[in-house]
């Protein structure tokens, strides 16, 4: 009889503690920061994270395997994962493989593959390999095809060729834009180089010539015809060329339309 009767009383101790404890914590819930969360009974519906890729290769969908570009990429170190694109070159970057040939084939493969890719990479390449020759037909459609989707169309005439675009892509994208353009010295020499084997047929060893000969730009541009034939190795024709670069308009004229031509009124 007493142990029951301590049973009760440690059961209601229990109650009031518990009690208590909602007491003491209900204010939480009528602040801003409390969201009830409902209980799943099943875990199937959590999706867990994939594994990182390596940011230092090139990633490669294992139907790839067989591509014969794969043993041109040598630059740069590939790894097989499983992927949506046919190639992950960066964070932001990836890339669908496409011959031209198997398109003909299949026309409606890219339009498959560019549906489930979606939007998941900010830059997205569809790399053509063009493998047929009568190829005009087909390239005019996968241009429309890459301009609706937002993607950028990069043409291949080799494996070779493909698989060098592939990991350049890689290889740059951690890289400034200055690495890009063209460096130009910023001595005299370099910027007269720069400047005048832009003329057709005028290469670096006529620039130092015409350097050495007028000893400035200036009287490079004064100079006749004859006086740049007689430098050794410009001759007539590049002459001619040099002079009449320097004397033409910046501006170039249109001739006006005739209106009649355009005229569809009753004569």
């Amino acid at each position: 009889m007493a142990e029951d009767e301590s049973k009760d009383h440690e059961k209601q101790t229990n109650i009031a503690k518990v009690s208590s404890f909602k007491q003491a914590f209900s204010f939480i819930k009528d602040s801003s920061h409390y969201q009830e969360i409902e209980a799943s009974s099943s875990s199937s519906n959590i999706s867990l994270p994939r594994q990182p890729l390596n940011t230092n290769c090139i990633t490669v969908n294992p139907k790839q395997r067989g591509n014969p570009i794969i043993q041109y990429i040598t630059s740069v170190p590939l790894e097989y994962g499983d992927i949506v694109p046919d190639y992950v070159l960066g964070k932001t970057t990836c890339a669908l493989y496409l011959s031209l040939r198997y398109h003909n084939l299949h026309p409606n493969y890219i339009h498959e593959r560019l549906k489930k890719l979606g939007y998941a990479f900010e830059m997205r390449i569809l790399l053509v390999q063009v493998d047929l020759k009568d190829c005009q037909q087909a390239l005019n459609e996968l241009a429309r095809i890459a301009v609706m989707a937002d993607c950028t169309l990069i043409l291949a005439w080799s494996s070779e060729e493909a698989g060098r675009y592939l990991e350049t892509y890689k290889a740059y994208e951690n890289k400034p834009p200055d690495l890009l353009k063209e460096k130009v010295d910023k001595d005299y020499l370099s910027k007269l180089t720069d400047c005048l084997t832009t003329i057709k047929s005028v290469n670096r060893g006529d620039v130092i010539t015409l350097q050495s000969t007028f000893g400035s730009m200036d009287n490079i541009i004064s100079a006749s015809v004859q006086d740049l034939a007689l430098c050794p190795g410009i001759g007539l024709q590049k002459a001619k060329r040099i002079h009449a670069l320097f004397r033409e308009p910046f501006l170039t004229k249109h001739k006006k339309i005739k209106s009649e031509n355009y005229n569809t009124g009753d004569s």
